[in-house]
């Protein structure tokens, strides 16, 4: 009969006590943190939408969020008009913002736009689409890797993702497609306030009989070439598309904007 060698029997006793040791402690790390009211506060949807969880693993790939107040989305209370639903989202008091992700937790295409500031303030302001009533959210993404969240119910009659742009009514649609206009606001207690029209008609796809046409890209840049900040916008985003953010402008040399949109039609306009 094989005999245990008294030394390793003991060396395995240790082993299992510290392992077990570990993961009671661990677990009781978990348990505090998770049953915390405070926690819990801030990882319960407090806009209480059908579509959170799917939101969540759609556009945020499941990972960690707060919602947190300090993410602010400003829409009307009522849509007026589905096909141009004012929006704006500022970020303050978080830190460094990687990418701010704007989304509608129940409209038929829920992706809107993705914001990279990079060197500009965190904000963006920009008109939608909206089929029917929905929470409308923005993500912002901190160093750690967090998605900070905030957002308000919208109340829409609905309707604006299916509808035809009204430009491609125009003869001269083509011609002015891609065209830009901009205007510069300086202001001396903020930063500027820089706004920019692009001509486009938007489609979502979602039309009878019209493919999906839209600006996938733009890329704020300095006259000598260098990024300053990216937008990714998708079908929802409303036609001939107006965009406003915020920067300090005597930072940089001239600005120009340049992109693309899904057919790859080119956009390059200096901003004055």
């Amino acid at each position: 009969m094989q005999q245990t060698n008294p030394e390793k029997q003991c060396s395995r006793n240790r082993l299992n006590q510290s392992s077990f040791i570990h993961y009671f402690l661990v677990f009781n790390v978990w348990l505090l943190i998770f049953s915390d009211p405070a926690y819990a506060e801030l990882t319960i949807d407090p806009l209480d939408s059908p579509g959170w969880k799917t939101v969540h693993k759609v556009i945020l790939a499941n990972e960690e969020v707060v919602f947190d107040d300090r993410v602010e989305v400003i829409v009307p209370a009522v849509a007026e008009d589905p096909l141009q639903v004012p929006v704006s989202v500022r970020v303050e008091g978080i830190g460094h913002i990687e990418e701010i992700r704007v989304f509608a937790d129940l409209n038929p295409i829920q992706k809107i736009l993705n914001f990279h500031p990079g060197k500009i303030e965190p904000f963006i302001a920009f008109r939608f689409k909206v089929q029917q009533s929905t929470p409308v959210r923005a993500a912002a993404r901190t160093a750690d890797g967090v998605w900070h969240v905030g957002g308000q119910w919208l109340d829409a009659t609905g309707g604006g993702c299916t509808a035809p742009s009204v430009g491609r009514g125009l003869a001269n649609w083509r011609e002015t497609l891609g065209n830009v206009k901009s205007r510069l606001w300086s202001r001396t207690d903020q930063p500027d306030r820089l706004r920019f029209r692009i001509m486009h008609p938007m489609d979502t796809g979602l039309a009878a009989g019209i493919p999906a046409f839209y600006i996938e890209v733009l890329e704020l840049k300095d006259s000598h070439g260098d990024l300053l900040a990216q937008i990714q916008s998708y079908q929802p985003v409303s036609e001939n598309p107006f965009f406003s953010v915020d920067l300090q402008s005597s930072q940089f040399q001239g600005l120009i904007l340049t992109g693309r949109d899904n057919n790859g039609n080119l956009i390059n306009q200096a901003l004055k």
